[in-house]
């Protein structure tokens, strides 16, 4: 049987592409009618558009840095970050026209989430920032304390450690890495 060089590989791209779709799918589930509904009472004034897109925004966006940090294999990030691509442009909750503008929508609660998890010090921690960067995307209003943010808290905390989970599942388990080593000179390619 002869082997051909360019099977091994194409396969595993596959494999990759198949896996950063299925967590994909997850992160694109609808978010749950009563969050959108208290999203919209909380912050939106009453505009329950506004509040599913921004839950749908923070599941996705937090699902993506997950991805990028937590993932057992350096491509992990690269290959979610093609598949929710390729989720946007066939998304069909978004025009054709206004694609662009979701994309970019999209992109900047992604910096701007992964800087509120990446802040360390002061007396306000990442989960804290996590809720009120939510609150302050959905809210025309600048105020972001309260009695929505621990409602807001919940939600983010919720949705990172769900995309945790499901990378876990789809990927096969947590990573248990040395400190000084990155995933792919540890496993094997997939």
């Amino acid at each position: 049987m002869v082997s051909l060089p360019f099977i091994g590989p194409w396969f595993a791209r596959r494999r990759r592409e198949r896996r950063a779709q299925a967590v994909v799918a997850r992160l694109c589930a609808e978010p749950h009618e009563a969050d959108v509904l208290w999203l919209s009472d909380a912050a939106t004034s009453g505009d329950v558009d506004h509040a599913r897109w921004e839950l749908r925004y923070a599941r996705r966006a937090l699902g993506l840095i997950a991805a990028q940090r937590d993932a057992l294999d350096d491509q992990t990030g690269s290959d979610v970050a093609a598949a929710l691509a390729e989720a946007f442009a066939i998304d069909p909750h978004v025009s054709p026209e206004r694609r662009e503008l979701a994309e970019r929508q999209f992109n900047d609660r992604v910096s701007t989430y992964r800087e509120a998890l990446q802040a360390r010090g002061g007396l306000v921690g990442p989960s804290d920032k996590l809720g009120r960067m939510l609150l302050a995307f959905a809210s025309d209003s600048a105020r972001t304390a309260g009695s929505p943010l621990p409602r807001a808290i919940q939600l983010m905390e919720g949705y990172l450690a769900e995309a945790g989970l499901v990378l876990h599942e789809v990927y096969g388990g947590a990573p248990t890495l040395p400190e000084d080593r990155k995933p792919s000179e540890v496993m094997p390619p997939s």
